[in-house]
């Protein structure tokens, strides 16, 4: 090592020996401040879920309310601390803010996201346990974040949705259910009056199906070979596929026990001399 990198180690070890002998009791405080912001933080951010836990408010407004409310106490206690370390502020948030605009427009989408997200969480088209339609997908509401949404389906699959894709669509929401649409095609000369009562019957002894949306059961239209009959009935999104096959069973079971049957398709052929 040169005689003038010897100098330079020396200067730098001269002015961090000053600098904590200036600023060691400054430094001490600036430490006490961050880490009672982060844990006045977390009490206070706790507080504000229980609050409106309390209220019975929305989980995702709770959250969001919550999360806000920590991240204002952290940021406050380091605008606290760094003067006390010597370190000016006004030129860093300058920095930061000049920093924040070009950084904003390389990242529009994310930023739009966010917008969305916000969006989401004060206007609530949907809640947390909502069965929600999207973008041609399906799933329950499992969080609502700032940039994307989580949705969840029966096979637990973990489906993420960016925000902008949903503010702005066309939005479809079910609530706890999906509704689940069948159709059985019976004999002309059968009577579907018994039909759609034994078919309704069997459906009513399956759990999963909603009670309080009644099940919708008539005649569709009138086939080729049979006539149609359309079954409309709500199933739980976390089952809704288990559910399809014990209604399509459950169908097959009440029309056989009333002795309905099920054409084969057939058509009608004249031969022309």
């Amino acid at each position: 090592m040169g005689q003038e990198e010897l100098e330079q180690v020396s200067e730098l070890y001269n002015m961090l020996v000053t600098y904590l002998v200036n600023y060691s009791f400054q430094i001490f405080g600036a430490v006490v401040v961050l880490i009672l912001g982060a844990f006045v933080g977390r009490r206070v951010s706790n507080l504000v879920l229980a609050l409106c836990a309390k209220k019975s408010l929305d989980i995702t407004l709770s959250r969001f309310f919550a999360s806000s409310t920590r991240i204002a106490i952290i940021v406050a206690a380091v605008l606290i601390a760094l003067p006390k370390m010597g370190i000016q502020v006004t030129p860093f948030i300058a920095a930061v803010g000049a920093l924040g605009l070009g950084a904003g427009l390389a990242v529009q989408g994310l930023l739009s996201n966010y917008g969305a997200g916000l969006s989401i969480i004060f206007t609530r088209p949907f809640v947390v346990g909502d069965t929600i339609r999207v973008e041609g997908v399906f799933g329950v509401v499992k969080e609502v974040h700032l940039a994307y949404t989580l949705l969840t389906n029966e096979d637990e699959e973990l489906i993420i949705i960016p925000n902008k894709h949903i503010v702005g669509e066309i939005l479809h929401n079910s609530q706890t259910d999906t509704v689940l649409e069948l159709s059985v095609g019976v004999a002309y000369d059968s009577d579907t009056d018994a039909a759609i009562a034994a078919i309704t019957a069997k459906l009513a002894e399956i759990d999963g199906l909603s009670q309080d949306r009644a099940i919708q059961i008539g005649i569709d239209e009138f086939g080729d070979s049979s006539i149609n009959i359309a079954i409309r009935a709500w199933a739980k999104t976390e089952r809704f596929h288990q559910l399809r096959f014990a209604a399509n069973h459950a169908i097959k079971n009440a029309l056989s026990e009333a002795n309905i049957s099920i054409p084969f398709p057939q058509r009608e052929v004249r031969m022309l001399s």
